[in-house]
């Protein structure tokens, strides 16, 4: 497996603009096989990819709801076959958006608390106490502090709270929004959602939601390498696992 070039799928939906982003990131920085899915095309074997990507952007213009119309596509239906499987799948962005649409995660996307799309760096803490056993964090630190962009106008989580807390014991939270110093506050967090929550894994831990977007935060030249962070440990899990 070392040895193995790692195979990325990336999904394009109408509206899709953060999936060159994540294409050039996966392809150029991190040298994997990339390709993207076209949400039409009816796929019949995704095992060749060892993990997924589901980007940020605007699918379907956000008509109904941000993600609900890309979580009825055709290519969404191959993608939770994958998901069952045990396949890896990172949703940035609208692809957390799509994800909770289409019941792979738990809980829903609300408009941000400004009102207004929310667009600069942020600070999120990896606060889920599964990290060894997971592909997302497996080479983060408990607790380290990321810094990554976020820009969205609906991404104020959202779940009961008796659906948050079961979230919580079962180790599920992924990444709380917090300031600098790791301080996890109404102050630092750019949304609304509760609890801070910014990154979800799902209940088997191969799928990850985050609002964030590490595929721009992936070089120091873009101002924070903290994103490559994320998909090294997808890499690393990938040969590994």
């Amino acid at each position: 497996m070392e040895n193995k070039k790692i195979n990325a799928g990336v999904t394009v939906f109408p509206g899709s603009n953060c999936d060159i982003d994540v294409y050039y990131a996966l392809k150029d920085v991190f040298n994997l096989n990339v390709t993207f899915l076209w949400h039409k095309d009816e796929f019949h074997n995704f095992k060749k990819y060892d993990f997924i990507v589901i980007p940020g952007g605007f699918s379907y213009g956000d008509y109904l709801r941000a993600g609900a119309l890309a979580a009825r596509s055709r290519v969404m239906e191959s993608i939770k076959d994958y998901a069952a499987d045990g396949g890896i799948i990172i949703g940035i962005c609208n692809g957390f958006q799509i994800l909770l649409e289409s019941g792979l995660l738990k809980g829903a996307m609300l408009t941000n608390k400004s009102l207004k799309f929310e667009c600069k760096d942020v600070y999120i803490k990896n606060t889920g106490n599964n990290n060894q056993n997971n592909p997302f964090t497996c080479l983060i630190n408990k607790d380290a502090i990321l810094k990554l962009p976020i820009a969205h106008h609906d991404g104020n989580y959202f779940a009961e709270k008796k659906e948050v807390d079961y979230l919580f014991s079962a180790n599920q939270i992924a990444f709380q929004y917090c300031d600098a110093a790791g301080i996890i506050s109404d102050e630092s967090n750019p949304n609304g959602s509760i609890k801070n929550i910014g990154g979800l894994f799902g209940e088997k831990f191969n799928i990850l939601g985050l609002m964030p977007h590490p595929e721009r935060a992936s070089e120091k030249i873009l101002g924070s390498d903290d994103g490559a962070k994320i998909f090294n440990s997808i890499i690393y899990y990938v040969k590994n696992k």
